[in-house]
C-alpha cells in the first residue's frame, strides 16, 4: 500500500488487491485523527492535516454557499468517503454538498455520484491529484461543480459541464476576486481572505 504524507513514502503494494478489497483494507486503516485516506489509482494515500487556515476558507466557502444550496441539499467539510466504484476511487473531499439522503444510511461509504458540488484545498501532497486525477473523476461522476482552491498559487478554479472526459467548462481567478460559481448554485463566491496568513 502507499502511504502519502507531505513526502511521499512507500510501505509495500496494493496491486493485488480488488476495488472492494481496497476498501475493506481502508476501513480497517487506523488512521491518525486529523488525516484523511483515500483510494487513488489503486493506491491507499493518507494525507496530512490541513493548515490552520484552511478551516477558516472552507468555512467561508460553506456560509456563502449554503444559501444557494438546491432544495434539501447541504453542504459540509469534513472527513467523509465518497465512492466512485466505476472509476475504482475513493475520495474524501474537502468541501462536499448534496442531496440529504446521500447520508441517510449506517455505511461509511457515501456515493459520490450523489453529490452537486465538491472542493478540494490542494496541499503540496494532493495538489497533483487534485488537478488531474479528480477532476476526470469528478466529471466521468457527473457532479455539477468541482471548485479547486490552489493553495500554493493562491487562485480559483471552478469547472463545470461534466463529461466523459472530465469538464467542458472552467474559469480561474486569482485569489481577491470574486468568481461565478455556475448552476445548481448561480452565485457570486468571494475569494477575499482565502490567502494564507
Amino acid at each position: 500500500m502507499t502511504v502519502m504524507a507531505e513526502r511521499p513514502t512507500m510501505s509495500g503494494t496494493t496491486e493485488s488487491q480488488s476495488f472492494e478489497e481496497l476498501l475493506q483494507t481502508l476501513d480497517a486503516l487506523v488512521v491518525p485523527d486529523g488525516s484523511k485516506a483515500e483510494i487513488i489509482k489503486g493506491n491507499i494515500v493518507v494525507s496530512p492535516w490541513s493548515k490552520g487556515y484552511y478551516l477558516d476558507v472552507m468555512e467561508l466557502v460553506c456560509e456563502q454557499l449554503r444559501p444557494h444550496l438546491p432544495e434539501e441539499h447541504r453542504i459540509s467539510y469534513g472527513p467523509f468517503l465518497y465512492v466512485f466504484p466505476g472509476a475504482e476511487r475513493a475520495f474524501g473531499p474537502d468541501i462536499h454538498a448534496g442531496h440529504r439522503s446521500v447520508s441517510r444510511h449506517a455505511s461509511t461509504h457515501l456515493d459520490g455520484e450523489a453529490l452537486s458540488f465538491v472542493a478540494e484545498l490542494t496541499s503540496s501532497s494532493t495538489r497533483d491529484t487534485d488537478l488531474s486525477d479528480k477532476v476526470e473523476v469528478y466529471g466521468r461522476a457527473g457532479i455539477p461543480v468541482y471548485l479547486i482552491l490552489d493553495m500554493q498559487e493562491e487562485q480559483a478554479t471552478v469547472l463545470w459541464t461534466p463529461s466523459v472526459k472530465g469538464y467542458e467548462s472552467r474559469v480561474t481567478r486569482p485569489f481577491g476576486e470574486r468568481l461565478l460559481i455556475p448552476a445548481p448554485f448561480d452565485c457570486l463566491l468571494d475569494t477575499a481572505g482565502f490567502k494564507a496568513p
